[in-house]
């Protein structure tokens, strides 16, 4: 599992993880073709959120190879268990969560690394969709960032990262396949209010909110379940 540091990261993992970036940014490269969009958007210094839509296992070492600063990464638990990722996820010391529980001592890392002021990167739909078309976010990153009061959130949105591209990537003959990052503009969300199916309902809402800044940078093939939301915006 993850090295037992809090806030910033240590040395050590400090240069585990330029020896990872230094692996795969060139791999990527080769294999894709990579365009970042919106680089003036990237907050000078953190805390801050960094949210995206996860497709595939190409989005997390993506993000964190063409990302300016390391950011700290939220990953699921189960990943640790895989041969490969679970070398990865260990090596770059991602944070461990299980999906759908409560977890105290995850909610306090995220917490403390927050309050050390470095950026985090996490998927609001808890994993991958493996088709473009979204999941609905699950109401957890909006309680993550009510808890940490009300950061900024920078939306990312991916396209051109789905399973069957990634599977071609390696094939010959190349052209390579393109895929594109965006950065959204940072905002923030609401507080959370009220007290029971009230306090439930905006964490969802908030969570939603996230997607759909997302849903904003990307083609209609991407809104999934936030299609009716989005045509109700575009009015």
């Amino acid at each position: 599992m993850a090295a037992k540091h809090r806030g910033r990261p240590s040395l050590f993992i400090t240069l585990r993880r330029w020896l990872l970036i230094l692996i795969f940014y060139p791999i990527i490269r080769t294999v894709f073709r990579v365009t970042v969009i919106g680089r003036q958007n990237v907050p000078a210094r953190g805390p801050y959120v960094v949210a995206y839509n996860h497709i595939s296992k190409l989005e997390p070492p993506l993000m964190l190879a063409f990302w300016p600063v390391f950011l700290e990464a939220v990953a699921g638990a189960d990943v640790w268990d895989r041969s490969g990722q679970g070398l990865l996820v260990w090596a770059y010391d991602a944070i461990p969560v299980k999906r759908g529980e409560y977890d105290r001592a995850v909610l306090d890392r995220i917490q403390t690394v927050l309050e050390a002021g470095c950026p985090l990167a996490i998927s609001p739909e808890g994993g991958r969709s493996h088709t473009p078309g979204m999941r609905r976010a699950l109401p957890g990153v909006a309680y993550i960032l009510d808890r940490a009061g009300q950061i900024p959130i920078v939306p990312i949105a991916l396209e051109g990262t789905s399973d069957e591209i990634l599977s071609r990537a390696f094939s010959l003959p190349l052209p390579r396949p393109q895929v594109t990052l965006k950065i959204g503009a940072p905002f923030t969300l609401p507080p959370i209010t009220g007290k029971g199916d009230e306090r439930r309902t905006a964490r969802q809402a908030n969570a939603d909110e996230v997607m759909l800044r997302i849903a904003e940078m990307l083609p209609p093939e991407y809104y999934g379940v936030y299609a009716d939301q989005m045509a109700a915006r575009k009015r």
